[in-house]
């Protein structure tokens, strides 16, 4: 882009924004056809772009538990409770689009492929609208509702939405991807476990707690209304009542959801989501999962493993698939006759027969793993897949078989025979493993000592440093111990080790960077010594030798007298040094000419992707010199982006670092732009000690500017004179790098062109707060760690977590 170009931007700027700002306005009531955004044109809005026109209810995006996933959802705006999800089981990212489109079709699309569009029949949409009760409608040509989301419900209902015979509410998955429903079936509401073959577990004619208003009618409705949760017949004829709150809470809007433990909870919206203490089952262990599998639960939820199966392993059968032949031959073994389960009374016995007869029919079905037997009755019941069991003590009069891998089918021949076997193996392996693992610990200390005492035998991992051309002095450990007079004036600490002085026989002064914890800094250091020892530029720190003997690894630059550019433009008390304009802006175009090569001048484009002050170093005449090449990445001339693992330091990152986008040069441009906003306003880019409006500075400059209010973004401890065409130019060159859009912002090359007065600077457009909200919003979000090469004074709690905001790319 040149600079001719740059002005033919603007217009161009003015119609992007204008376009981003009207997919970032928050709808009330409704929307219409033409209409299109994803979750980052409202991320100041919390993702959420519509909402009802009592303000109660919002339609947007909302995070998963992974960050960088979201789904579309109705949710209540002052609990924050979500009510509906459109695509639960298929987030989208942060990018992908919701879609109104012209021809009144909607959709949500995860990059081309659909993951939601409600069926309308064919009919074209003419508007989407949020009631104030917060169902979601689609309304067709004739303002007809042709879809609506209370006919759709996910896993909750909502005061005065109708439940009718053929809906569900399935709840999310359990941590054993269990789901639960809760649909009106057989006139009656049916609560259960989504097992291959369903097991329901609790019905409302079969609680005690409902007052019953007219009896023998069979449910085909239910809503909740008040503090009760009501039942009708096909006629709206009320036939049971279940309170779940005071009268107190009557008036109040409730939520019954149906959660991935098994039971459904009732919740007040208006007091902020509080919980009711009412549950669906009362009793917490009449759920499938309130133990593991096969484990008995009793009193409040307490586990324990039944003594048929007390010397399997993890107290499980050993049966994977029970019509697997090839896993061996199966046994029934008893466990007791104090056992309930949660399905009996709700599902009818398989057959009526002897114990035996039962027996037989549980051996002989392959899917069958577990029966119970009633004496009483005769009433054979067979499970294909088991839960967790009920101690029901002495009141139950079931027979209780267990089916388990055994290698003789001797039908009851007891557990602990048949475990033995078992124990053995175990015992063996374990034996075994710490025999192997304490040898492993044997040889890979005998190794390391061997190496220590030896440390001119390199592993492998050194050997590419002998066949790069052009290398600088290979130093041994003794020689930088000597020189640094064993590490004592220590010069400063970095993510990645330390920095000593350090003073060569014949005068040479150096800066010796020790690597420490060398298993996380060894790609660090390679990265440094091949790509700075083959570049040589005025405005880049000289490597002049390193060493890798053993097990130590160290970087010997060429010393700055002068240290880093943070300690001199961040003053910490009033008596610290103040640099004049003119050196603050040598540093700032020393600093871009160094990027200009680096981008455009050396064989592979290099992107350093950690410009701050604390990595812009400084020599005894205030030469700025560019430093710390640890998270470089190198681009093919023919690569105009690429895709990497999240790096540097929070407040210097470009967006499209945190949005998942590829990354290129221009992130650099970014970076600097925050670095040259810096040495211009002599700030922070991010400092809450400022007021609200001052805190972020990139935005306050923005408006400053725009206001025609210059001297506010300048140090107000500088004395200029603002007829210096520099200092415009200057704050002109940060704002265009600092922009949201790569495209817009200048290359380096032009950057040092600009500033050198070579070509006028453009006004640049008003920038979006993006940066502000993702800094703001994300970053506080997340736990804080270091990804940069090494911490920063001025921002010693700024570090992403690339494994929880980013992860691999």
């Amino acid at each position: 882009m040149d600079c001719g170009g740059l002005i033919c931007f603007v217009g161009l700027v003015i119609l992007i924004l204008s376009e981003s700002c009207i997919a970032g306005i928050q709808s009330i009531g409704k929307i219409y056809p033409g209409f299109q955004g994803s979750q980052m044109n409202w991320i100041d809005k919390s993702g959420l772009f519509l909402l009802s026109n009592n303000s109660n209810f919002a339609l947007g995006f909302n995070p998963t538990p992974d960050v960088t996933l979201y789904l579309l959802v109705i949710i209540h705006t002052t609990s924050l409770d979500v009510i509906w999800t459109a695509n639960r089981g298929s987030p989208v990212a942060n990018s992908d689009l919701f879609s109104f489109g012209e021809d009144g079709t909607v959709s949500l699309k995860k990059g081309d492929r659909p993951v939601w569009a409600p069926d309308t029949g064919g009919k074209r949409v003419s508007a989407i609208e949020l009631q104030d009760s917060g169902n979601l409608v689609l309304l067709g040509n004739d303002s007809r509702v042709i879809w609506q989301s209370f006919s759709h419900p996910t896993n909750t209902l909502i005061s005065d939405q109708e439940f009718r015979e053929g809906m569900k509410l399935v709840s999310d998955p359990s941590a054993n991807n269990l789901t639960y429903v809760l649909e009106i079936k057989s006139g009656d509401m049916i609560l259960s476990a989504g097992f291959r073959t369903p097991q329901p577990y609790w019905s409302m004619q079969n609680d005690n707690d409902k007052t019953i208003n007219k009896d023998g009618g069979e449910v085909t409705l239910a809503s909740l209304s008040a503090n009760s949760w009501r039942f009708y017949d096909s006629n709206k004829v009320l036939l049971w009542q279940f309170k779940f709150a005071d009268e107190k809470d009557a008036n109040a809007t409730w939520i019954a959801v149906v959660g991935n433990d098994g039971f459904i909870s009732f919740y007040n919206l208006d007091d902020r989501g509080s919980a009711s203490q009412t549950k669906i089952p009362s009793d917490p262990c009449s759920v499938p999962e309130p133990c593991d599998a096969y484990y008995v639960c009793s009193g409040n939820k307490v586990c324990q493993c039944p003594s048929a199966l007390s010397t399997f392993p993890n107290c499980k059968p050993g049966i994977v698939s029970s019509c697997n032949s090839s896993t061996g031959s199966s046994a029934l073994v008893s466990a007791g006759n104090g056992l309930n389960y949660f399905a009996l009374g709700f599902v009818p016995p398989s057959s009526k027969t002897s114990l035996e007869g039962c027996k037989s029919s549980c051996s002989s079905n392959c899917s069958c793993l577990a029966l119970f037997f009633q004496n009483s009755t005769g009433n054979c019941y067979l499970f294909d897949q088991i839960g967790s069991f009920q101690d029901s003590g002495t009141s139950s009069n079931f027979a209780t078989y267990i089916k388990v891998l055994s290698d003789s089918n001797n039908g009851g021949s007891g557990s602990s025979k048949m475990g033995f076997p078992y124990v053995v193996i175990i015992v063996a392996a374990t034996v075994l493993i710490i025999f192997g693992l304490l040898y492993v610990a044997f040889r890979y200390y005998r190794n390391k000592k061997r190496l220590l005492e030896n440390p001119q035998e390199s592993s492998e991992d050194d050997n590419f440093l002998e066949n790069l051309s052009g290398m600088p002095i290979r130093y041994s450990y003794r020689d930088l111990q000597t020189a640094t007079n064993n590490f004592s004036v220590k010069l400063g600490h970095g993510g990645f080790g330390s920095v000593y002085q350090g003073v060569l026989q014949d005068g040479t002064r150096l800066a010796v960077k020790k690597l420490e914890g060398i298993g996380q800094g060894k790609k660090e250091f390679r990265a440094e010594v091949s790509i700075i020892g083959s570049i040589h530029h005025h405005h880049l720190v000289r490597l002049k030798g390193f060493c890798a003997e053993g097990s130590h690894r160290m970087l010997a630059y060429e010393f700055m007298a002068n240290g880093s550019l943070d300690k001199w433009i961040f003053k910490r008390n009033k008596e610290d040094f103040l640099l004049d304009w003119d050196t603050r802006f040598n540093i700032a175009l020393g600093t871009a000419k160094g990027l200009a090569y680096l981008h455009e001048d050396c064989d592979v484009k290099i992107i350093h992707c950690d410009i701050k002050p604390e990595n812009v170093l400084l020599d005894d005449h205030f030469n700025s010199k560019v430093s710390d090449f640890g998270l470089a990445k190198l681009m093919n001339r023919e690569q105009s982006h690429v895709f990497t693992t999240l790096r540097g330091t929070r407040g210097y990152l470009a967006p499209e670092w945190i949005t998942n986008y590829a990354i290129s040069e221009k992130s650099d441009v970014y970076s600097y732009g925050m670095l040259l906003l810096e040495i211009i306003g002599g700030r922070k880019n991010y400092d809450p000690s400022y007021s609200s409006e001052k805190s972020h500075f990139p935005s306050y400059a923005f408006r400053m500017m725009e206001e025609g209010k210059v001297r506010e973004i300048l140090d107000s401890e500088l004395n200029l004179d603002m007829n210096d065409k520099r200092v415009s130019a200057a704050i002109k060159v940060a704002l265009w790098c600092v922009q949201d859009d790569m495209h817009l912002r200048p290359p380096m090359p032009k950057v040092v062109q600009m500033l050198e007065g070579l070509c006028p600077v453009p006004q640049p457009p008003i920038s979006s707060p993006l940066g502000y909200r993702l800094y703001s919003g994300l970053f506080k979000s997340i736990s804080e760690e270091g990804t940069s090469s090494g911490p920063s004074d001025c921002n010693s709690d700024a570090y992403l977590s690339s494994v929880q905001l980013s992860g691999p790319r």
